[in-house]
């Protein structure tokens, strides 16, 4: 089982709570992030980007970075794990983001991808006077498989003349050509979603469901693997949770529910509204799950909140899920989160330790004390 952190480009990470650790995100405090999760053996780091945020009283997600130019930055402080920056499709065109794509892969030595997303929070693109119409939210997987064929094109032969609906290349030249094959990740669970990541993703991430609740995701990994039977590739799943651990269930659970008491009710109802606003064809279920208020106050992703025994535990039983690859980890204070993931709860899951994961050497021999 693959586990990757989705850093916190944004403020406050995915809490929105009045009762969450306030923070503004900084290089710095990215770099403390990643370089020890590549230390624990973690396989990746992936940012996200968000142009406009939730606002409310803890001004949710108003300060963001910028992803290609912080996982070119983390590039050049990292040697060994997998970096994934997020291209917003509407506004940066496919050859500008091959090229980008090849000059952090040349930064890394070969260890960047590209998570592609098309866009579902209309006041990100309209505030710049950049969207398309609310008829994209039906045709958005239409528009992303042209973009994904030109860069497809040009990291492959350097080189494109597609002619399509939404974009006309003539005679675009891209070079150097990557050092190894670019991946792609995407996130899309409607049916147009799942059915572009069988034909062109790499990996596939998703949300989880529910509050320890671990295989509640099946349903999804399960659809997966039958769009991908029909293509004839194989797509795993990465499924996006968050991690509440602490020494008891009890412990953790009540940082939970503190967590949840503290609820910025003003930047949830802007999240509903937006997700409420596609209501074409092409609406994205992860959309309409991130904005079902039944958990908002952490984007309704799956949650494992217990002792550091509990999370290994039903992070194993993710593990079992027929086409899982792995797990995208949040934490609810990461750089603590990280640090307890490599020192308390990777060494007891045998889903890491049997797949001969590249740990440290101490995390190593407390997971063989454990197994003894």
């Amino acid at each position: 089982m693959k586990v990757g952190v989705f850093i916190p480009i944004g403020n406050n990470g995915w809490l929105l709570s009045e009762n969450a650790p306030q923070y503004k995100p900084t290089f710095a405090l990215n770099k403390e992030i990643v370089q020890s999760a590549e230390h624990y053996g973690m396989d990746f780091a992936l940012s996200m980007i968000k142009l406009r945020g939730f606002g409310g009283k803890t001004e949710f997600w108003d300060y963001n970075l910028e992803s290609f130019t912080l996982m070119a930055g983390l590039a050049a402080v990292t040697s060994k794990i997998k970096l994934f920056g997020t291209a917003a499709s509407l506004v940066m065109p496919p050859a500008i983001v091959a090229r980008m794509a090849v000059t952090i892969d040349s930064i890394s030595n070969g260890r960047f991808g590209v998570n592609l997303v098309t866009g579902w929070q209309r006041p990100e693109y309209s505030q710049m006077g950049m969207w398309p119409g609310d008829e994209f939210f039906a045709t958005r997987y239409q528009y992303l498989t042209e973009y994904v064929q030109i860069l497809r094109d040009l990291w492959e032969t350097g080189q494109s003349d597609f002619k399509g609906q939404y974009f006309t290349m003539d005679d675009c030249r891209v070079k150097p050509l990557p050092s190894k094959p670019m991946e792609i990740i995407c996130a899309g669970s409607s049916d147009a979603g799942v059915a572009f990541s069988a034909k062109y993703a790499n990996h596939n991430f998703i949300f989880g469901k529910g509050i320890n609740t671990p295989k509640a995701f099946a349903p999804q990994a399960e659809k997966l693997l039958k769009a991908t039977a029909e293509t004839g590739r194989k797509v795993g799943v990465f499924v996006l949770t968050m991690v509440i651990a602490a020494d008891t269930d009890e412990e953790a659970r009540a940082r939970w529910e503190h967590y949840k008491a503290g609820a910025d009710e003003e930047a949830i109802q802007w999240l509903g509204a937006q997700g409420a606003a596609d209501t074409k064809s092409g609406a994205d279920t992860n959309v309409r799950h991130m904005a079902d208020p039944t958990s908002a106050v952490n984007i309704n992703m799956a949650t494992l909140v217990g002792s550091y025994a509990s999370v290994a535990r039903m992070l194993d039983e993710m593990a079992e899920v027929p086409g899982t690859e792995g797990v995208m980890l949040t934490f609810d204070d990461f750089v603590a989160g990280v640090r307890n993931f490599g020192e308390r709860i990777q060494p007891l899951m045998r889903a890491r330790i049997d797949a001969d994961t590249p740990v440290p050497s101490q995390v190593a021999d407390a997971a063989a004390r454990q197994f003894a």
